[in-house]
């Protein structure tokens, strides 16, 4: 397990290292950064001396090693528009991304995993149809369209729920519910898939030849292997959620990390979207080697290969 555990994070600190080159490349991917700050009426002095400011006339290497070095002690320079430092600017934020994440994928897990196995269980019936009616469905809305018909539901016409802000819990629940609802068909789906995979398999006919409780049968050997895939598909999903929230954090007004990065984008602030990029796909990466790690604990044969 140990030796798995190394591999694995060799390979996600090459990923990681890979990522933070690419994000970094982005200032100049995008053209001339220091012609991009000055402004279209700016004049070749001005350009030159934003340049020589900000230390663009040196190798793009040199650059990156710097940047680099300062990102990994959690300096990631300052907001050409905020005029703040990135990383505080980004830490103000992030906490109600985190909140809106945590909350989304622990709401799609508890729904859609239920819903699999009762699916499962019960191919062709009602509850099934259902289901599928409710995959069918959470892929086909788009998430800004859900996002309204919520708040003209339940904030305006019932008054249930606040349409806006991050003041109280009760101001998480209907961009919670949106979030979720869209992981949820595809952790459903993969749920019954694998249900009935497992629940038609050899040793499963076996325990129940040798008069295993249902219960044990269903929870602690068809479950149990089921759910290999959906770990991973969550651990994905999840860092789609940190990352990919642009747009239920705008519909619902919350100034999380996802909002900032729509905010940085709009006005070309360089250094903040690289930071934003970084970190997030710094996310995806733990997300995904602690859904290997849980899987290699789950399945050992999955250590080997």
């Amino acid at each position: 397990m140990l030796q798995f555990i190394l591999k694995r994070l060799g390979l996600a600190l090459l990923v990681a290292f890979t990522v933070s080159f690419i994000s970094f490349s982005l200032l100049f991917l995008s053209g001339d950064p220091a012609a991009a700050l000055a402004g279209e009426t700016a004049s070749g002095e001005d350009v030159e001396a934003l340049r020589r400011l900000y230390g663009f006339d040196r190798p793009m290497l040199v650059q990156y090693g710097e940047w680099l070095f300062s990102a990994m002690q959690g300096d990631f320079g300052e907001s050409y528009y905020f005029r703040l430092p990135v990383a505080s600017l980004i830490a103000d934020r992030l906490s109600v991304t985190m909140i809106l994440g945590v909350c989304g994928i622990t709401f799609a897990l508890l729904t859609a995993v239920p819903l699999g196995v009762v699916a499962a269980i019960r191919p062709n019936s009602i509850i099934d149809r259902v289901a599928l009616f409710i995959s069918v469905a959470g892929q086909a809305m788009p998430s800004f369209w859900f996002g309204l018909i919520l708040i003209v539901v339940f904030a305006i016409q019932l008054g249930w729920l606040p349409p806006s802000g991050t003041e109280t819990w009760r101001h998480f629940i209907l961009p919670t519910i949106v979030l979720g609802y869209y992981a949820m068909p595809a952790i459903m789906r993969l749920t019954r898939a694998g249900m009935l995979d497992v629940l038609n398999s050899d040793y499963i006919r076996t325990a129940r030849a040798k008069g295993a409780n249902e219960r044990r049968v269903l929870f602690r050997h068809a479950l149990r292997n089921a759910i290999i895939p959906v770990v991973s598909l969550a651990a994905v999903q999840m860092g789609f959620m940190l990352g990919g929230s642009i747009v239920v954090e705008s519909i619902f007004a919350l100034h999380g990390a996802g909002y900032l990065a729509w905010e940085s984008i709009a006005r070309n602030d360089l250094p903040t979207v690289q930071a934003l990029i970084l970190i997030f796909s710094m996310f995806y990466i733990v997300f995904t080697f602690l859904a290997d790690v849980l899987n290699a604990w789950l399945d050992p044969r999955m250590r080997s290969s």
